[in-house]
């Protein structure tokens, strides 16, 4: 009986060193993928700060504040995510010229700054200056071609 624990226990184990590794070539699959689209990372870079860090660096960078107002229920929102700011043409002009701020208005300080700016639908698409006043409101999905022709006249030639 002794014997019979022993080999049993032998094949088991054998038996999990071939199942475990090919979910080991797996993870690290899966490893190698997910550094290769963070060094990938395209479209807007939306940063990672709060509302005054932002008003703060608009003021040092000589620049205006493009805040996207979200909600993660909202499908329009997601499109915008999905194409509009994937788009290159969009990425460089926003990254290059503005600070980017991606605002769940239903969040933290997004529910704040929704009240603040009476945000009443999504997407919303704020310009502010230095001083946290609004120079252009967009409300709605947009194209690439379209939002750019929204804010060209805030773009540095």
């Amino acid at each position: 009986m002794g014997k019979f624990v022993y080999i049993s226990l032998a094949v088991a184990l054998v038996g999990l060193a071939f199942i475990a590794k090919p979910y080991n070539k797996i993870a690290q699959s899966n490893q190698s993928t997910i550094v290769n689209q963070s060094q990938e990372t395209k479209g807007v870079q939306f940063q990672n700060i709060t509302f005054n860090q932002a008003l703060k660096k608009a003021k040092e960078e000589k620049k205006l504040i493009f805040m996207n107002v979200y909600a993660v229920w909202c499908g329009p929102c997601k499109m915008l995510k999905n194409t509009t700011f994937q788009s290159e043409k969009v990425a460089n002009i926003l990254n290059e010229n503005f600070i980017n701020l991606d605002i769940d208005a239903e969040k933290g300080e997004g529910i704040e700054l929704s009240q603040r700016y009476n945000v009443e639908a999504h997407p919303l698409m704020l310009l502010i200056d230095e001083n946290g006043k609004v120079v252009k409101s967009i409300l709605g999905y947009r194209k690439d071609a379209q939002l750019i022709n929204e804010i060209k006249d805030f773009v540095k030639k």
